[in-house]
């Protein structure tokens, strides 16, 4: 009897055991999905967005303080890509600014009618228009390094549209449209993030630096280093060299080279130098269709969506990391480094600005717009749900005469 009796005790407690794992795993996954879910389009068939993605994207700090005034056209940045016809997108890719991963957002992340073709163990995808075998993407992970290894401004505006020329000659037909992109990031992050790299072995020697129709002599781009490459250098080291092009890297890459001799640097004093350099990258910034800030990665996300037009399957991840990119390094040593990318500190305050009220202005203006209609929708839901003007009271309409003494002599 006892032996039944412990049994049973035996049966039930596995039973509550059993049941407890099954709740608590139940509520595992419900937890896993609230926060995941977004990120992994659990909750949407096909991986649509959400009704309401504005509730993906950071809300506008109210309080933000302007330093620079820029006009409504400089913050609409209303363009009309047109994928079916002969616009491109045309991606300048700056060292160490996460363009990497931005470069792969855009040739697997963005929902498109026909998908760019990325098989494994291809360095590069296959980027067509949905109605022709034309791609309507320039970058690395679509047509290559075509006009040298992390072209710039310079190089880009005079190689892409003879390179584009030669791989769709059908397209001479019509005049294409580029719209130019890139991302920036913090200049002194990014000088560690370079050294890193270098230190590890990156070179980036192929790269052309064409200007004006020729490449730097090595006279006026002496190398930092002797041998293969740089790997092993310390900080010091990569800070004292001269030539490092790691210096004001953003502001060259943006700005027009052609204004300042190229990379001759005797041609114009270097004081009026730099400021023709830096003046230039913060016109052509300006007029590119679309930047980023690798600070600031659902942002990103959010102004490229409402420029192009396009939508990203997944959102992007933001990985938070200490303003000295993983590097310990102290005050005095940081202060060197602004020093040495003076022109890049100066640019990327004023695009961080630019970015930030061309962000608060759209999100502004999409959540009036969103207000309207949702007023609009009401009114109709309204109208259609009222009587008949003829059994209904107009709204607000004083009773006549006829209809109050009808009243009296129903009383």
């Amino acid at each position: 009897m006892r032996r039944r009796r412990a049994g049973g005790r035996t049966m039930v407690e596995r039973a509550s055991k059993f049941l407890l794992v099954v709740v608590g795993s139940a509520c595992f996954m419900l937890i896993l999905y609230q926060y995941a879910g977004p990120g992994l389009s659990l909750g949407a068939p096909g991986g649509r967005a959400p009704p309401d993605d504005l509730d993906l994207f950071p809300t506008p700090d109210p309080h933000y303080e302007k330093k620079y005034y820029f006009p409504v056209r400089e913050l609409e940045r209303s363009l009309h890509f047109d994928m079916k016809g002969d616009d491109v997108i045309v991606f300048l890719h700056i060292q160490k600014t996460g363009g990497t991963t931005f470069g792969r957002h855009l040739v697997q992340n963005v929902r498109l009618e026909v998908p760019c073709d990325c098989r494994p163990g291809q360095k590069k995808c296959t980027c067509y228009r949905p109605n022709r075998r034309e791609t309507w993407l320039f970058s690395r992970f679509s047509t290559g390094w075509s006009c040298g290894l992390h072209a710039d401004w310079t190089e880009l505006t005079n190689c892409v549209p003879g390179v584009l020329d030669r791989r769709d000659p059908a397209a001479l037909r019509t005049p294409r449209k580029f719209y130019y992109i890139t991302l920036l990031r913090d200049p002194v992050s990014r000088y560690l993030s370079e050294w890193r790299h270098v230190q590890r072995g990156a070179t980036w020697k192929t790269s052309l630096h064409m200007c004006d129709g020729r490449t730097p002599t090595p006279e006026e781009l002496p190398p930092c280093y002797e041998g293969t490459d740089w790997s092993g250098c310390t900080l010091q080291e990569f800070m004292d060299c001269p030539y490092n092009l790691a210096n004001n890297r953003q502001v060259r890459m943006l700005a027009d080279l052609s204004l300042v001799g190229c990379y001759n640097l005797s041609f114009i004093p270097e004081g009026k130098r730099a400021q023709l350099l830096l003046d230039s990258a913060k016109k052509n910034l300006r007029g590119m269709a679309f930047f980023g800030l690798t600070e600031f990665q659902r942002k990103t996300q959010y102004l490229f969506e409402r420029t192009f037009n396009l939508k990203f399957i997944r959102p992007f991840m933001q990985y938070n990391s200490t303003r000295a990119g993983g590097v310990e390094v102290g005050e005095d040593t940081i202060r060197r480094i602004e020093e040495l990318n003076d022109l890049d500190m100066q640019l990327y305050d004023y695009a961080r600005d630019l970015f930030q009220q061309r962000y608060q202005y759209k999100r502004q203006l999409e959540r009036r717009q969103q207000r309207l209609r949702s007023r609009e929708e009401r009114l109709l839901h309204r109208a259609k749900e009222a009587p008949p003007r003829g059994d209904a009271e107009e709204p607000g309409r004083v009773p006549t005469e006829d209809y109050m003494s009808h009243i009296i002599e129903k009383w």
